[in-house]
């Protein structure tokens, strides 16, 4: 069974009802074996803790970068809270000591599996909000996800274009984007190069420019404007 006292003590914060903060350590996997229990896996509470997290988050970077547009600051949100971040989040913590798991969820290493780790997190985020409103879950989020967010800071937002695309594709897709020339033009001294970035037979983005170096960086910013354009869909 989880310590709730010890986690707590971690978390920084001090739960009215202690019971929210067992509901988020419950893995549906657990339910599945014990189904006599009254416990309730920590699902919807996953569920509130995505739209919490997000929100303090977006806050976050409108009032820390006040001069990036919605595809950049949606792109910065993507990185900090998407699941391989949160994992990390969740492992500072030792969060998956926590969690109550089913045997066969435990025997294939389900405490350190980073969609165990991030699902617990956000749930953790809801049972806190929920039991202690939402500016100390802002507080705890801030306090948390401050190395990541100076990650960000020290990038700002002229980042590398294919740098941040390279490390989106490898979080979400476990693949490496390529990048094609499909188009030389121009004499030597005046030469315009198109380049697609391409995931397989998947073109991502298309990009120009003078230099084969140039086309590539332009053609990762396309891709990152779709991505950002899907996720705000």
């Amino acid at each position: 069974m989880a310590n709730l006292a010890a986690l707590q003590q971690i978390l920084g914060v001090s739960f009215s009802k202690p019971s929210l903060l067992e509901e988020a350590l419950v893995h549906s996997s657990y339910i599945n074996e014990n189904p006599t229990l009254t416990l309730t896996s920590n699902e919807r509470l996953e569920f509130l803790g995505d739209a919490v997290l997000g929100l303090v988050v977006a806050n976050k970077l409108y009032q820390d970068f006040p001069h990036c547009d919605e595809g950049e600051m949606t792109r910065l949100r993507t990185t900090l809270v998407r699941r391989d971040t949160l994992a990390r989040m969740a492992r500072t913590i030792k969060l998956g000591d926590h969690l109550y798991l089913g045997k066969g969820e435990e025997t294939s290493g389900g405490r350190d599996k980073p969609t165990n780790l991030a699902g617990a997190l956000e749930a953790v985020i809801a049972a806190t909000f929920l039991d202690q409103g939402l500016a100390v879950t802002r507080d705890f989020i801030l306090r948390l996800l401050s190395p990541e967010l100076q990650k960000v800071v020290n990038q700002g937002a002229g980042a590398d274009y294919k740098s941040q695309l390279q490390e989106f594709i490898q979080a979400s897709r476990q693949q490496t984007p390529a990048y094609h020339v499909i188009e030389a033009i121009g004499p030597d001294h005046d030469r315009r190069f198109t380049v697609e970035v391409r995931i397989g037979d998947t073109v991502l983005g298309r990009g120009s420019g003078k230099s084969k170096k140039a086309a590539e960086t332009q053609a990762a910013h396309t891709a990152l404007e779709q991505i950002s354009t899907d996720f705000t869909r």
